[in-house]
C-alpha cells in the first residue's frame, strides 16, 4: 500500500489514484483533473477545507493544523526549506 506523499492518504484501491495510475505517488485528491498533482496553495487549500468539513474547525485553525500535518509530507519538503 502507497501513502499520498502530498496528504498521507493511504492508497489501497485503484480508485485512491489520479485517473487510476497506480504508478503515482499523490492521491485522486491531491490531483487536478488532468492527472497532474495540485500546487502547495491549492492542497493547502482542499486540506483546509476538509479539515473544516470533518473536524469543525474554522478556516483559521483548520489551515494551522493542515500546514502543520503537510510539513511532514516528502511532496512539500522544499515549501518548507525556505523558511
Amino acid at each position: 500500500m502507497k501513502i499520498c506523499i502530498a496528504c498521507g492518504m493511504p492508497m489501497e484501491k485503484k480508485s485512491d489514484f489520479p485517473q487510476g495510475d497506480e504508478q503515482k505517488e499523490y492521491c485522486v485528491y491531491c490531483a487536478r483533473p488532468d492527472g497532474t498533482m495540485r500546487s502547495f496553495e491549492e492542497a493547502k487549500a482542499g486540506m483546509t477545507k476538509f479539515i473544516m468539513e470533518t473536524q469543525g474547525f474554522d478556516e483559521s485553525a483548520a489551515e494551522k493544523i493542515a500546514v502543520s500535518s503537510m510539513k511532514k509530507l516528502p511532496a512539500w519538503k522544499d515549501q518548507f526549506s525556505k523558511e
